[in-house]
This record gives structure tokens, sequence and C-alpha cells, in this order.
């Protein structure tokens, strides 16, 4: 890819969200966050993977719940640099925070399906990917306060793109026992006839030091910020959370292809 290109769209990304940020009319909602997830992926063939993925993410570093997510998918590898990806994602968001993203303070379960398409590249010692991802979500959403479970589930879309850099430490190249520093920005963008006022749905930023123990095994831990726009209004006055933590990563890469 064109790294002009990404440059470009960084630079457009960031100014669509300084212009939302300068915005005098908004609540502002403050969070400490932990993220502690799991992401495994089993090579079947030398074309085909299963993806497997859990995400533990909460509240005021662990102590409370913010969300509960489990993604699967399925893998293509189309050459060396270039993977598609397409599941299914069930989540559970919870209400968290002072202004919780249910106007019912309920928390609610959204079913997702996702198409992916994963860029990599080499600069130098640098490695770099670019993430492309399509969500269909299907969230759900309570008519009246007095029900408990959700009996509508509108459809939402959303579009993805994340940038990812890392770097090796004191060596030339990533290989085992080798530690390494990523850092990586997602933007996503809401959009299709039921987008509300979160055309900018959030913004992820991550600053990681990594460990990679073998071809199998990553570890990876550090600093998060979410920066989110809830997708009602308050009081007449749009509602941002900046949600800040930690955030930790086990990764599992595993070949269950039989073996010729």
């Amino acid at each position: 890819m064109n790294h002009k290109i990404v440059f470009y769209l960084i630079v457009l990304f960031s100014l669509i969200s300084s212009s939302i940020n300068a915005q005098n009319t908004r609540l502002n909602n403050y969070n400490t966050i932990g993220w502690y997830n799991y992401f495994g992926t089993f090579k079947v063939s030398q074309k085909f993977g299963i993806h497997t993925e859990y995400q533990f993410r909460r509240n005021e570093i662990i102590t409370k719940w913010q969300q509960s997510l489990l993604r699967v998918g399925v893998n293509y590898q189309l050459n060396s640099k270039i993977q598609f990806r397409l599941g299914y994602a069930l989540v559970e968001t919870f209400p968290y925070g002072e202004i919780p993203i249910n106007g019912m303070g309920k928390d609610f379960t959204e079913h997702r399906f996702f198409q992916m398409a994963t860029i990599t590249d080499k600069v130098s010692i640098l490695d770099l990917s670019h993430r492309f991802m399509l969500e269909q979500r299907w969230v759900g959403r309570y008519s009246n306060a007095n029900l408990t479970n959700e009996d509508e589930f509108p459809l939402l879309n959303r579009f993805r793109y994340m940038f990812r850099m890392q770097i090796p430490l004191k060596v030339k190249e990533i290989i085992d026992k080798t530690a390494y520093l990523a850092i990586y920005d997602e933007v996503f963008i809401g959009f299709g006839k039921n987008v509300n006022e979160n055309i900018f749905d959030q913004n992820r930023v991550g600053i990681l030091l990594g460990y990679r123990f073998s071809p199998s095994i990553r570890i990876e831990g550090g600093y998060l910020n979410q920066t989110l726009q809830l997708g009602r209004e308050v009081n007449n006055r749009n509602v941002f959370q900046h949600n800040n933590g930690f955030i930790i990563n086990a990764n599992f890469n595993f070949s269950i292809s039989p073996k010729k």
C-alpha cells in the first residue's frame, strides 16, 4: 500500500476527531479500563485457518464489567501479505460509567457479522499492517424501561481502519525470544440509515511492549486510550467517553493441518 495514502488517511481522521472534540456543547465522561484479551488462530491448511478470540473488558481496571466480546472467524491467506477473514461476534455491553451507553442504564446484547482484510508490509526494521473491517451490527434495544430483555435489534453499519507499526528492540527483526514495541491507531465510522449522533463512533490508540516466545506464542501489554461517542444526546448535548487504562494480549498461532 502507498504509505502517502495512509498518511493522508490518518491526517483526515485526526482532523475529524479534532473537529468533534472542539465542540463546546459536549459532555465528557472519564473511565479507567482494563482489557484482557485472548487471540488464537489455528491453521487447517496452507490457505485456510480458524480464528478464535475473547476480550474480557473491564471498568475501574478490573472490578466492574465494561464489555464481553467473543469473536470467531475463518481466515483465507491470499498471499504472504494479504489475509481475508469472515466471522461473527457476540457482544454484551454493560452500564458502566456515569453515563451508560444504553439510555435506560441496562446491559444489551449485540450480534455482529464482519468482513476483514489485513495487508502487511515491511520497511527496514519496521513491520507495518493495515486492517480494514466492515461490520453489520444488530444492537439490542429496549422499547420501554419495564422490559428485562431487548425487544428490538436495529441494524447498524460500521467501517474500521487500523494502522499498526511494530519495531524490534535491540535486534533488527522480530524473531523468537525477541522483545518489540507496537503502536496502533484505529478509527471507527458509523454509516447507514440507522446511524445516530455517532458517525464518528470511536478511536483507539495503543502503545504496547511485546515479547515473542516462539512462532506460536506472543504476549504484549501496555497503554490503551479509547475515545467513544454515544449514539444519543443527553440534555441536547453530545456525549464522549474518554477511557484510559491497560491492555494485555495473549496471541497463539498453531497449525492443526494434517502432516504429509
